[in-house]
């Protein structure tokens, strides 16, 4: 029988986590995660308020912990653009008012994908500079944040969603996977740079997920093709995924750091 949410261990009691990306997919999925092993989470949006509210809101409902120290709720909701400079930094601010705490755990999965799948030749220029902006560069400000803010000496995770594509490399996916494999090349370096700090970096890169942003602007007939290449024959679930990124941001995973892991059932 499964433990109950009452009954699981809390080895992330005591710790503050910002989900970026969390209204929705595998963010959602990875927010009620780190609550269930104890964190306190900051549930981060762009557009969709009330999905966040609701995530918040199944978080707050967790049965009361002993281990889970701290005054006020067990998760806050705020927005911010995380392409905008001055939103990232009031969502740390935000996360360090709300639970007193400096925060330990970053998790970046705010992302978006064009649902055209343009080739190369057909991409616009505006649908590339959003990829960008949103993928690469929010992911550059949130680590950027991070590096200078997290809590230092054991502890401090930041983890970014990145993509199976940037080794795929299937058509349609050219700014897409662009955009992620050059955030997979900051995390291999920020690693590098955040030594002394006790900081892991690292990248988890799901393959397809049965999420939205998945579906959105597929056929029926695609997505069983795509499932069809797997060996497990289906499409991942967002809860093939959240269970590394758990281990990646407790004590467990401290001597995993800089590395890109695939999280795709073996889909390539």
């Amino acid at each position: 029988m499964a433990a109950s949410v009452s009954q699981l261990p809390l080895p992330l009691a005591g710790r503050v986590a910002i989900v970026t990306g969390s209204s929705r997919g595998i963010g959602r999925a990875v927010a009620i995660h780190l609550a269930e092993l104890g964190a306190r989470i900051v549930v981060n949006y762009t557009t969709r308020s009330a999905d966040a509210e609701r995530v918040a809101a199944e978080i707050n409902d967790f049965p009361a912990r002993e281990e889970i120290t701290g005054k006020g709720p067990r998760a806050i909701v705020v927005k911010a653009n995380v392409s905008e400079p001055s939103q990232v930094k009031s969502l740390f601010d935000s996360a360090e008012i709300a639970f007193e705490s400096p925060v330990h755990i970053l998790v970046n999965s705010a992302g978006i994908l064009d649902p055209k799948y343009p080739s190369i030749a057909d991409t616009s220029v505006e649908d590339f500079d959003r990829t960008f902006s949103v993928n690469t560069k929010g992911a550059f400000l949130c680590i950027k944040e991070a590096a200078n803010r997290l809590k230092q000496g054991g502890g401090g995770r930041i983890i970014l969603m990145t993509s199976s594509m940037t080794r795929g490399l299937k058509p349609g996916f050219g700014a897409y996977a662009a955009s992620k494999a050059a955030v997979e090349t900051m995390v291999k370096i920020l690693a590098k740079e955040l030594k002394g700090t006790g900081i892991t970096a690292n990248c988890v890169a799901p393959g397809p997920i049965a999420t939205e942003m998945f579906f959105e602007g597929k056929s029926s007939e695609l997505v069983e093709k795509i499932a069809a290449e797997s060996p497990f024959g289906r499409v991942g679930e967002v809860k093939d995924v959240v269970p590394l990124v758990g281990f990646l941001a407790g004590d467990g995973g401290e001597w995993i750091n800089g590395q890109i892991i695939p999280v795709n059932g073996g889909y390539v």
